[in-house]
């Protein structure tokens, strides 16, 4: 059974964030959503929020793609988390060469933890390519539209959060 992990905060989920894992899901028999609770990037969101807004959200791409898809939250390192789940794969999404030079640095030492563990990127669709949840929480903050990155769900949730239901 070929098993990937997609790793992020996910703080929030964005639609970036559900074409990467739409598509994922299609390479892959389980693909686990690694929810990384790193304190350090001050969540605006809960771990246990972020999860449920990943359930939800991924509910119907389990339906459509015939993958079991699961949220699995995590504060080791990358290449532990993949062994606790069984993945032989972990999945990143790039949307510029800025990510990838990141990400070739992260690859480089996930390899040098171990080799058997294989990354896989996946090149963000050209409509998602902007979106970043960094992005998109600041705009959200200063009264910003964000319906186009988020689903109508995530929207909710950011004006709940932000006292502008």
């Amino acid at each position: 059974m070929r098993v990937a992990l997609y790793p992020g905060t996910f703080d929030p989920i964005t639609l970036g964030h559900i074409d990467i894992i739409r598509r994922a899901a299609a390479l892959v028999d389980k693909l686990v959503i690694g929810v990384a609770i790193n304190r350090d990037k001050g969540p605006m969101f809960s771990l246990e929020e972020r999860v449920a807004m990943i359930e939800a959200e991924c509910a119907h791409l389990t339906a459509e793609t015939g993958t079991e898809i699961v949220a699995h939250p995590f504060e080791n390192l990358l290449i532990d988390c993949a062994h606790d789940v069984g993945a032989q794969i972990i999945i990143r999404g790039l949307r510029a060469v800025a990510d990838f030079e990141y990400e070739f640095q992260m690859v480089g030492m996930n390899r040098a933890l171990d080799d058997s563990v294989e990354t896989v990127f996946l090149m963000a669709d050209a409509r998602r390519q902007a979106i970043a949840s960094k992005l998109v929480k600041e705009i959200a903050r200063l009264g910003g539209d964000v319906s186009k990155f988020v689903t109508p769900m995530v929207d909710a949730a950011l004006k709940e959060r932000l006292g502008r239901c």
